[in-house]
């Protein structure tokens, strides 16, 4: 296995190329978002029971209503990004048929293929810095967005969460070189039929 940055990882084999994106690591940052996360679980665990314990009017029941919407949402979006953050990572494969591409968390993900013949040249798209996006980028609390993207028949599609131009563009270059060679070998097989 070798290493674009340290984030970025390939393997090249015979068969295949895979490379593996990883997520920002930063232990205290990973801990003071469970810690975050476990109290949010606890407020609404807490506001749940109220409902079935307490004697409440229409209107608090209404606001505990509105609030648990509120709550619920970011539980989802937080605990998603947490997941991600701790387990997850992006899972590129080229192999002699397409360009796979799978967002996997735990090792679950559902791996889509690009065949090579309907991709589009690659677009890096990076945030500018000192912008409102890219304050939200850099948050924890978020995914993030892809930063190379590439049209598919009629969909664009994209990888490399909160990755850097540098990062783009060596692995822009690595997925050409292959890609190319596997063009070649397509080619190849056509003119020998």
């Amino acid at each position: 296995m070798k290493w674009l940055s340290k984030r970025i990882s390939y393997k090249n084999q015979n068969k295949f190329l895979s490379i593996v994106i990883y997520p920002h690591n930063n232990t205290l940052i990973n801990t003071l978002m469970g810690a975050w996360l476990g109290m949010w679980i606890c407020i609404g665990i807490t506001l749940i029971s109220c409902l079935f314990i307490l004697e409440l009017d229409q209107q608090e029941k209404i606001i505990i209503y509105v609030f648990l919407t509120f709550w619920s949402y970011y539980l989802y979006k937080v605990s998603s990004a947490f997941l991600w953050r701790i387990s997850g990572k992006e899972l590129i494969k080229l192999d002699e048929i397409g360009m796979h591409i799978k967002k996997s968390v735990f090792g679950y993900g559902k791996s889509e293929i690009y065949y090579y013949d309907q991709i589009e040249p690659f677009k890096i798209k990076i945030i500018k810095k000192k912008t409102f996006e890219a304050v939200w980028e850099s948050s924890p609390w978020v995914k993030g967005m892809n930063s190379i993207y590439f049209k598919y028949k009629t969909k664009s599609i994209g990888f490399g969460r909160k990755i850097d131009m540098e990062e783009a563009k060596l692995l822009i270059k690595l997925i050409g070189r292959k890609k190319s060679e596997y063009k070649f070998k397509e080619k190849k097989v056509v003119k020998n039929l």
